[in-house]
């Protein structure tokens, strides 16, 4: 990048004089407490960000504090980050889809008490990832539970949109194309209370081609037939280390995997993304603030 580029929050203060359209941050630490999420994305020049409000590798946590909550609010505040750009993300050990009862209701509790911190936090979004069949019964049966799964918890809230995660399609994931997103989509009931959030090395590991402009240009143009862009409220952008069609889900840093900088330079001026958290969950934290500042020039 040239030396006479803007960075850091010069380059945002830039974008925000033109109107900023695109909220770009990362998966931000909230060790020590979640309100230290926002202080940890100023740090990296952030406009948006996502984060774990529980230990995302145990099922059960301590209620938010309403100090912690409150301080999260007031950096928030601080940070200059709207909560329409914050996107949390549940724990890993939850499976809606499971095909064992008892194990099913375990994360259905633990996805219920992820979506009530959400909002407790005063957060819209709640990210999550589908679910898995394990083999033990067929796909639209796994889809079917998600779908019930996603019904439950919107009753049991009050307003926070379940924002599913498309996968690569490893081991027996669903959720890996744009038909069987549709097809949970289309059981809930609520339709104002579920959307979608593309995850880029995902797209590319499930087959999605996005290693040219005229390859993303397809890619979306499927994703907005099947499913639709007025579901898409996020995404996650991630370069590959996995191969294409691959199922396989490796995340790698931007212009350093097999996905290529132009897929990320298509997203960067396509207004079908504006105003929705851009996220990075790529493998070097070091490089979120250049990363950032990459994604920003793109529209120079």
């Amino acid at each position: 990048m040239s030396g006479a580029r803007l960075t850091g929050r010069k380059l945002i203060e830039k974008m925000t004089m033109k109107t900023i359209k695109k909220y770009i941050g990362a998966h931000v630490s909230a060790a020590g407490g979640v309100e230290n999420a926002p202080l940890n994305a100023v740090k990296i020049g952030a406009t948006a960000f996502a984060l774990f409000t529980k230990n995302q590798r145990q099922w059960t946590a301590s209620p938010l504090t309403g100090e912690s909550v409150l301080l999260f609010k007031e950096n928030l505040v601080k940070a200059g980050i709207s909560d329409d750009y914050v996107l949390p993300h549940d724990s890993y050990l939850i499976n809606i889809g499971n095909p064992d009862d008892l194990k099913r209701n375990k994360s259905l509790n633990a996805l219920l008490d992820e979506a009530q911190r959400a909002e407790k936090l005063g957060l819209k979004l709640l990210n999550f990832h589908p679910g898995a069949h394990l083999k033990a019964i067929d796909e639209e049966s796994c889809m079917n539970r998600i779908a019930d799964g996603i019904n439950s918890v919107i009753e049991d809230t009050e307003q926070i949109i379940m924002v599913l995660e498309n996968t690569a399609g490893q081991g027996s994931s669903v959720g890996h194309t744009f038909e069987q997103l549709s097809y949970i989509i289309s059981r809930v009931k609520d339709k104002s209370r579920v959307g979608i959030c593309l995850d880029t090395c995902h797209l590319f590991a499930a087959g999605y081609d996005l290693r040219s402009e005229k390859a993303c240009a397809q890619t979306f143009e499927s994703f907005g037939n099947i499913i639709g862009f007025n579901y898409l409220r996020g995404m996650h952008l991630n370069d590959a280390k996995s191969e294409y069609d691959s199922h396989v889900d490796r995340h790698n840093s931007l212009g350093k995997g097999n996905i290529g900088l132009d897929a990320f330079r298509f997203i960067m001026n396509d207004s079908r993304f504006d105003n929705m958290p851009l996220i990075l969950e790529t493998t070097d934290d070091s490089l979120w603030k250049k990363e950032i500042e990459l994604l920003y020039s793109f529209t120079d």
